[in-house]
């Protein structure tokens, strides 16, 4: 379950490692130390480099020990932890090699992704240049609509103004759209909301119209699909030739 790391770390005999074979168990876990964690002087890796010792079980628990291992119980797990901590070390020896392979690695797969041109011209459109501000507010001084501190938010309402009042059905039809009658003085009247500040009452005012707004908006839909509905139920079809006539 280690082989990989193993040859990452340079390990010759990784892919020939059986953790459950005591030979190979202990092998290992001298290289490492010897090799990569190096925790012990050289005088005291003599126990551990006693492979064929009785007491070698003991030495390895106090190497564990010794090298904070948070592991006290499974052997095997011990070992998978020395091993991350061998590779951590490697890592932190040359940490700039190893970021350079990754970033050549993520450049190759970026390189290797199919680039797009869009033909759509809206695509490439610097949507915060200095041209596309003074375009926007000069579409929105041609449409009479105030200018709000965002360009985006100005071109979001001048968007909606052209959808609903100058499309084709509405440039057809413009008594259709054309708001008659007398303007409600909104400002004027008492919203049943004070908050203290006649500059936040006229705001709680225009929220209040606008969620009034949106009530009818969502009611007009209602009603179409009612009427939808009722287009396929009052007209049913039925197949004459499935029914029957007598027992």
């Amino acid at each position: 379950m280690f082989n990989r790391k193993l040859k990452a770390l340079g390990y010759l005999e990784w892919d020939k490692v059986n953790g459950n074979n005591t030979e190979h168990f202990r092998k290992v876990v001298i290289w490492l130390e010897d090799q990569k964690i190096r925790l012990y002087t050289i005088e005291k890796r003599n126990d551990l480099r006693n492979i064929k010792s009785d007491k070698w079980p003991e030495v390895f628990q106090k190497y564990c020990k010794d090298i904070d291992c948070p592991i006290t119980t499974n052997p095997l797990d011990q070992l998978e932890w020395l091993i991350g901590r061998a590779v951590n070390l490697e890592y932190a020896d040359d940490c700039k090699k190893y970021q350079q392979v990754t970033g050549n690695k993520k450049n190759k797969q970026e390189s290797l992704k199919p680039s797009l041109k869009s033909s759509n011209p809206l695509d490439n459109l610097d949507f915060y240049s200095k041209e596309f501000k003074n375009g926007v507010n000069a579409i929105a001084k041609l449409l009479n609509i105030p200018k709000h501190s965002s360009h985006l938010t100005t071109l979001e309402a001048c968007s909606k103004l052209v959808c609903n009042r100058l499309n084709a059905a509405a440039v057809a039809n413009p008594n259709t759209v054309i708001v008659k009658g007398k303007p409600f003085p909104i400002m004027d009247t008492k919203s049943g909301i004070s908050l203290g500040d006649v500059v936040l009452d006229n705001a709680a005012k225009g929220l209040t119209l606008l969620y009034i707004h949106d009530l009818r908006n969502l009611q007009t839909k209602i009603n179409e699909l009612i009427v939808s509905v009722q287009n396929i139920t009052a007209n049913p079809k039925t197949d004459t030739k499935l029914g029957k006539v007598g027992k």
